[in-house]
């Protein structure tokens, strides 16, 4: 019989993830990068790499990292929880994958390619259940309508500074809701951590609600 465990580590800075656990009644703690560590290379795309293939990928790199970073630690053992999310639009030809804009000019690029199309949003949230076994990993795929933008609207969008930090320029919880028409999927997908697929994985690990 394994023991509860009455919390997680959660290896996100994303106050996303954050509210959405605290949604579904899970206790967890920080574990975050330390200033040394290069997060942002891990997030860096492989040439022609394919949007599951990374956002895969990346979880179960952020998910390594996280491990490390606790055995270098004297906490005591709570599996630990990583996510990643990319929008993409398949098989397009200067590549898939729409990671988070540079600048207001990139920013731009990603909304224009965007508007008036349907993408894909797929979020893989992954669970290290003991430090010495291979993370759980499920990946959740939504897709996304999104409204025909002019010019202004973009524009008045990237001044109120939203679509940075956030994969694909835009965040269906906050302004860039107004865009979206319809989904089909996981709406905390979207948001970047999806409910059904984490608690999935948390019920796998003997995780207890609040």
């Amino acid at each position: 019989m394994n023991s509860m465990h009455t919390f997680i580590y959660l290896a996100s800075q994303s106050p996303r993830r954050q509210e959405l656990l605290k949604q579904i009644g899970i206790r967890f703690e920080m574990l975050l990068p330390s200033p040394d560590e290069d997060s942002e290379s891990i997030e860096t795309p492989l040439a022609q790499e394919k949007a599951r293939t990374y956002v895969e990928r990346v979880t179960l790199a952020k998910s390594a990292a996280a491990l490390a970073r606790w055995k270098k630690s004297d906490l005591p053992w709570a599996p630990i929880l990583c996510a990643d999310t990319t929008v993409s639009l398949p098989n397009h030809p200067n590549g898939e994958i729409l990671g988070k804009p540079i600048d207001a000019a990139d920013a731009i690029r990603i909304l224009t390619m965007l508007s008036g199309k349907v993408h894909e949003v797929l979020s893989s949230v992954a669970v290290t259940l003991k430090p010495d076994e291979n993370p759980m990993v499920l990946t959740q795929v939504s897709e996304v309508q999104f409204a025909d933008l002019s010019t202004e609207q973009m524009n008045a969008y990237i001044a109120s500074g939203e679509p940075f930090g956030k994969a694909g320029a835009y965040g269906i919880q906050g302004l860039g809701g107004a865009f979206i028409p319809s989904i089909r999927g996981s709406y905390s997908g979207i948001m970047g951590l999806p409910i059904y697929e984490t608690q999935l994985l948390l019920n796998r690990a003997h995780v207890s609600r609040i």
